[in-house]
């Protein structure tokens, strides 16, 4: 049985406990590369090469490379109105609880500010010593060379603070709490491909939450939602958001 297509209005959700979940599709609305290209390359480099412990232990410098030219991208790239629309939910609601797959700071340029990034920010670096994450994005922070930390006695070299591939996202228990908590879970731009976040929808859908999904196309667990939009979020979202 498909998803119910949704009228604009069916949903209100105005003194409800939100959830909001946002994918890559949301920020390649912004121009933001995707994280994996048809050919299974992440911008013309294998994922095994770029986005594991192991690719930083056996070539820092080209791992390094290639998440100084994403930092740098940030520099390039807007929040779209999906961004804002999103923001502007935090205002209807009783409370709202941003979780995003996405490594970019467009949800924080866009307005919002309950934000958490289960895979890391590309805005800070993490120190190899002690695990802390610092923001830099200094003119120096950006250039090819190696950053060192400022929180141990003798400077550390920092790693890029993204969750890599074979890493545990960031803040699983906390993002779990508030999925089992929340009335109305909503994800927006994700392929359902990637877990755990995928799985979030089934953690809602048990607890009795209504689960709601605006995508461009239809997710391969799209038909885990109670209430499915298709488009482009940047479109139709902030349309959706007004009538809410």
């Amino acid at each position: 049985m498909p998803p119910r297509q949704t009228s604009v209005g069916d949903t209100i959700l105005r003194g409800k406990k939100v959830v909001v979940l946002t994918g890559a599709g949301i920020s390649a609305e912004s121009g933001v590369r995707t994280f994996r290209d048809n050919d299974g390359l992440w911008e013309n480099h294998r994922i095994e090469d770029v986005a594991t412990p192991e690719s930083w232990a056996r070539n820092p410098s080209l791992v390094w490379k290639f998440y100084q030219t994403r930092r740098r991208q940030l520099l390039e790239v807007e929040p779209n109105p999906a961004h804002m629309a999103v923001a502007h939910l935090e205002g209807k609601c009783k409370s709202l609880v941003l979780v995003t797959q996405n490594v970019d700071d467009l949800h924080e340029r866009g307005g919002s500010s309950a934000i958490i990034h289960m895979h890391g920010s590309l805005r800070s670096l993490r120190c190899q010593n002690t695990g802390l994450s610092e923001v830099r994005m200094g003119e120096h922070d950006l250039a090819e060379g190696f950053v060192l930390c400022n929180c141990c006695t003798v400077a550390t070299m920092m790693r890029p603070d993204i969750v890599w591939f074979g890493e545990i996202p960031l803040e699983m228990s906390v993002i779990q709490k508030e999925v089992e908590d929340c009335e109305v879970f909503i994800v927006i731009g994700s392929s359902g491909h990637v877990y755990p976040a995928a799985g979030l929808v089934n953690l809602a859908n048990s607890n009795g939450a209504h689960t709601i999904l605006v995508n461009f196309e239809l997710p391969i667990n799209g038909r885990d939602f109670d209430e499915v939009h298709i488009g482009k979020a940047g479109e139709i979202l902030p349309e959706l958001v007004e009538n809410w």
